[in-house]
């Protein structure tokens, strides 16, 4: 079942599409990387400068895979060392409805936001070096009242803790 979202990112009109377990896309049109950071039945989220608390996560590097992405994010935005991480889905990110939208610009016209699912194996000093400025643990119920997205980012969060489950 898809689930969509339509967003305002700097007056970029955006539809976002909630698509889990989809088969990772073709790596030049993926824009991010974001994980669910489970430790001990609670999630790790981080305090972005001007966004409020959310999953940790950001832009691929050149040479990095989705994996390399989500540790660097998880360690220069939360302080911590992940270790198993799976996929499990991504939101698809529509620049079509969007009048602002520029064809040379750095985003595709439709790319892909990557969702994995990682466990915190240490969990270090939290120093503030990056655009993060906290880092608090939270229950997975209480994302909506903590997180500061678009609705599909509790719905991830609930594929997540779903699929860690049917695992044990």
């Amino acid at each position: 079942m898809e689930h969509t979202a339509y967003a305002n990112w700097g007056g970029h009109y955006v539809k976002l599409t909630w698509l889990p377990g989809v088969e990772l896309p073709d790596p030049a049109f993926v824009t991010s990387v974001h994980g669910v950071c489970m430790d001990q039945g609670k999630m790790m989220l981080v305090h972005v400068q001007g966004r409020g608390f959310n999953l940790p996560g950001g832009h691929v590097e050149i040479g990095e895979t989705p994996v390399d992405t989500l540790l660097r994010e998880c360690m220069e935005e939360g302080y911590v060392k992940c270790g198993d991480s799976r996929y499990i889905g991504a939101i698809e990110v529509s620049h079509e409805e969007n009048p602002l939208f520029d064809p040379n610009g750095k985003y595709p016209l439709i790319g892909y936001q990557l969702f994995y699912r990682t466990t915190i194996i240490e969990c270090l000093p939290y120093r503030q070096e990056n655009e993060c400025t906290a880092r608090i643990w939270v229950e997975p119920e209480l994302a909506s009242q903590v997180m500061e997205d678009h609705n599909l980012a509790y719905l991830i969060v609930d594929e997540a803790f779903r699929q860690a489950k049917d695992v044990l």
